[in-house]
């Protein structure tokens, strides 16, 4: 068995190197397709409006997406961003694996079994909050493990700074570190905590999380009061085996075994028994508090490659073996290579989805996580990069027909943060745009009166009589788009009987 001390040998770090390169070229070919998803158009336009947070997310991935797109619209340089960390994410783990003990079959399987599961290619596919996680944490646990295994103290710095930087990008880091900790403190790895970098690395993370936690405290701590609002109608909620199952299903059927096998394998081993506790304590925390499925997910590195370090020592003396598992391993994760990313064309996707929920009795609705979502042709994820460009193109045409006094007075109001992206996105020559949703709400109405409202997928207040006079203008009805998103009208609004910012603070809407 490979000694702790080598595992960062020239061949190791090649190793690591091709596979980062590999999956990265893989992703940077086989992301930019469909179009902008509803979520990547809202980080553009927040990290277009640098500040220090936001009402839903740390600032780090909005000002990443705004940075690919300061030359002009680009959804491959875009999608490059979490292609190339995903990249990064699989080399790191490669350098797990051998600091678990793994030599070339069980490196070259971790970057298989890496590359391959469902929702860390999801993760690698498109830009979200999710995307420095499989990075971040897993380099956290390397360096913890280095300190352990006795190389030098400062690899605690280098923990402490992927964990304050995993909080600037999603605040589930919170969780992993807790669990962290606990998996330490539950093992005699709880030595680490009388070195004084680990003391240093720990206020290092604490520095870099601080701007935005201090950011979240000074506006009433909106991420707390959002994700109670998911819980109370929006997410769906499954118990502890359903919880379970659904994290078999978003790692891969035939991937899933081998996390497993490393879960066990982290147990068995005492020096990497933390890992196994910290993974443990990391879905029992998830369960308990009805997290998402994929909210835990960057932290199935960890036992994939532990995993993989099982596999080569199981077949130390059946060689033939290896092949056969790494090909059958490929074959079992590039079914659903579809599923995460955009790589068929939608109609072509369409029966290729039909055929293997026909073959497996995989649905949608065992991985559903939000009630409402209506029944879209595609899955949520695919829908939701479709129409936003033809509902811009609508709502440009409504206002070039407005008398110009009209056009420069009136304010565009949305739904949802995706409509009120796209716009700001896609639109050209269009008045402000507002909506009451997220962040949209904390930026407000930009001094417009509310006289004038084009109002997207809204009835101008009718019930309230809010308006003197509202008629639908257009109805935007783009193809394969979120049902919600389908037959939008789109009103203008005349004659605001209340001022829109004394109605604004009744508009906000958190979720």
């Amino acid at each position: 068995m490979l000694e702790p001390h080598e595992s960062a040998t020239p061949a190791v770090l090649r190793t690591a190197t091709v596979a980062a390169a590999a999956i990265a070229l893989f992703h940077l070919i086989a992301n930019p397709h469909y179009g902008f998803f509803r979520d990547e158009l809202y980080f553009i336009i927040c990290g277009f409006h640098p500040q220090f947070g936001y009402v839903d997310q740390p600032p780090l991935v909005p000002l990443l997406a705004a940075g690919s797109q300061l030359f002009g619209h680009s959804l491959w340089l875009l999608r490059a961003v979490p292609a190339i960390l995903g990249g990064l994410a699989a080399g790191v783990a490669v350098l797990l694996a051998a600091e678990l003990g793994g030599k070339r079959f069980a490196q070259i399987m971790t970057a298989l079994t890496v590359a391959l599961t469902p929702v860390l290619l999801s993760f690698a596919g498109k830009v979200g909050t999710d995307e420095l996680n499989p990075l971040l944490w897993t380099l956290a646990a390397y360096a913890i493990l280095r300190v352990l295994d006795g190389h030098d103290a400062r690899w605690s710095l280098v923990a402490g700074a992927a964990l304050g930087a995993a909080f600037e990008a999603k605040y589930s880091v919170i969780f992993f570190g807790a669990a962290l900790l606990g998996g330490l403190l539950l093992t005699p790895e709880r030595r680490i905590f009388t070195s004084r970098w680990f003391w240093a690395g720990a206020l290092l993370a604490v520095a870099i999380a601080l701007p935005n936690a201090l950011w979240q405290a000074l506006h009433g701590l909106p991420m707390l009061e959002l994700l109670e609002a998911g819980q109370h109608g929006k997410n769906v909620i499954v118990g502890p085996p359903a919880y379970l199952v659904q994290e078999v299903l978003i790692t891969g059927i035939f991937i899933a075994p081998v996390w497993m096998i490393g879960v066990v394998r982290l147990a068995l081993v005492p020096r990497s028994r933390f890992l196994a506790w910290t993974f443990a304590f990391l879905i029992a925390e998830m369960i308990v508090l009805h997290g998402k499925h994929y909210y835990p997910a960057a932290v199935y590195q960890i036992p994939l490659a532990a995993g993989s370090v099982a596999l080569e020592v199981w077949t130390a003396r059946l060689r033939w073996a290896r092949p056969v598992v790494a090909f059958g391993v490929a074959l079992g994760g590039a079914i659903f290579v579809p599923f995460a990313l955009p790589v068929l064309p939608e109609h072509a996707f369409l029966g290729y989805e039909a055929r293997v929920e026909s073959a497996l009795g995989i649905t949608r609705a065992n991985l559903a996580t939000e009630h409402n979502q209506g029944e879209p042709a595609l899955p949520p994820d695919w829908a939701d990069m479709h129409g936003w460009p033809e509902l811009a193109a609508t709502v440009e045409r409504i206002v070039a027909g407005l008398p110009p006094e009209e056009r420069a007075r009136a304010v565009i109001f949305t739904s949802n943060y995706g409509e009120a992206s796209a716009l700001e996105f896609f639109g050209h020559d269009l008045p402000p745009v507002a909506s009451g949703h997220n962040q949209f709400w904390l930026w407000g109405v930009q001094n417009r009166s509310g006289d004038v409202v084009i109002d997207v997928n809204g009835d101008c207040g009718r019930s309230q009589k809010l308006f003197a006079h509202a008629a639908v203008a257009a109805v935007s009805n783009p193809a394969y788009a979120m049902t919600y998103e389908q037959n939008v009208p789109i009103m203008v609004c005349r004659g605001i009987r209340v001022p829109l910012a004394r109605l604004w603070p009744s508009l906000k809407h958190y979720e």
